[in-house]
């Protein structure tokens, strides 16, 4: 049986390092181009004026409507699907019981731990459930990419991506059942909200995710093309889903506080950390050990934005906590497996696998 980490491909680690760090400095600059637009718009509307006297409206491509949101996210999804290959799924065939008990980390813990800092620091009203969110929402795709650079086992890491996506139309609803009730002044999070969510996610997450996976195993010949141009049409749509939650709330943006940074980074590290303490416990190997952690850590914090758009509306504060933790998961998760990638696996059978 092989594991399908990354020890034996230095080419691939070097790669995937490499695009996590590209990735984290593409949110800064698309970020920041997205918060300074409107000074770069009134500059452009002043020249107009002296050259031809005319006024011309600021366009603004970063604000944008709930539904572009969900096609932003659909598209994202779209391209997972397309890169998908059946051999990075072995796992749910050979480890079933490691990607069942992975799954049960990520939805139990990140949720109970949003659930705590949220009551324990005494967040309220939208804000508090943004937070929440961050803690309800699937694992995010990047984890996959920083898993190879760790040294990780890659599909053990896909395996858990691919399985927490798929049921997040049941998961995430019951997640928000059980802990959202925190925005009581938006009448909380009732079964209406929740039947809206898992049709959302149904939509917008597993049927592009299943057509994208089709047309790449039906249509061979599109294979070359989804491997070179799906990628980073997914980073562009992350992208402009986080620039523009960005734009929806710069004056909120001024005033954020640190307080709620330090809650965001507080979910983030205990994520990684219970990922790796349940991996322990269940006598995971170093590989399997390094995907779990990074896997329960990062969430889909651009699914997060988007729901929280639908369910509390464009602009609403809830967006800043989901957009807030795809920087710091992705910063966090960097240094990870920076720090993981500089510590090959010396005795990857030491531990024994957990199967079933």
């Amino acid at each position: 049986m092989t594991n399908s980490s990354a020890t034996d491909r230095p080419g691939q680690q070097k790669t995937s390092s490499l695009t996590g760090v590209g990735l984290l400095v593409g949110l800064a600059c698309s970020s920041s181009l997205a918060y300074f637009w409107p000074n770069f718009a009134s500059l452009w509307t002043a020249a107009a004026q002296e050259t031809d006297g005319s006024a011309t409206n600021a366009w603004d491509p970063f604000h944008v409507s709930p539904n572009f949101l969900w096609l932003l996210v659909a598209t994202t999804m779209l391209c997972l699907g397309m890169v998908l290959q059946r051999s990075e799924l072995s796992e749910l065939r050979e480890r079933p019981g490691s990607v069942f008990l992975g799954l049960l980390a990520q939805c139990g813990c990140m949720p109970i731990l949003a659930w705590l800092v949220v009551h324990l620091a005494g967040f309220t009203g939208e804000l508090a459930a943004g937070i929440i969110l961050v803690g309800c929402v699937p694992g995010a795709m990047a984890s996959n990419v920083l898993t190879m650079a760790a040294r990780g086992n890659v599909s053990f890491s896909v395996s858990l991506t691919v399985v927490a996506t798929m049921l997040s139309p049941v998961t995430v609803p019951v997640a928000l059942l059980v802990f959202g009730g925190i925005a009581a002044e938006n009448g909380g999070f009732d079964l209406a909200k929740a039947a809206s969510t898992a049709k959302f996610l149904g939509v917008a997450i597993v049927l592009p995710v299943v057509a994208g996976f089709a047309a790449r195993e039906c249509l061979p010949q599109i294979k070359p093309y989804a491997a070179r141009i799906a990628p980073g049409l997914a980073c562009i749509a992350l992208l402009w889903i986080i620039a523009s939650v960005v734009a929806d709330n710069r004056q909120r943006l001024a005033q954020i506080s640190g307080y709620l940074l330090l809650a965001l980074l507080l979910i983030n590290l205990a994520g990684y950390v219970s990922g790796y303490c349940i991996g322990r416990l269940a006598r995971m190997s170093p590989a399997m050990l390094r995907a779990l952690s990074l896997e329960v850590g990062m969430q889909n914090a651009g699914v997060g934005t988007a729901l929280a758009a639908t369910l509390y509306g464009a602009g609403t504060p809830a967006q800043i906590p989901t957009a807030a933790y795809t920087f710091g998961c992705m910063l966090t998760g960097t240094l990870l497996a920076s720090f993981w990638a500089a510590r090959p696996i010396v005795d990857d059978s030491a531990i024994v696998d957990a199967k079933t």
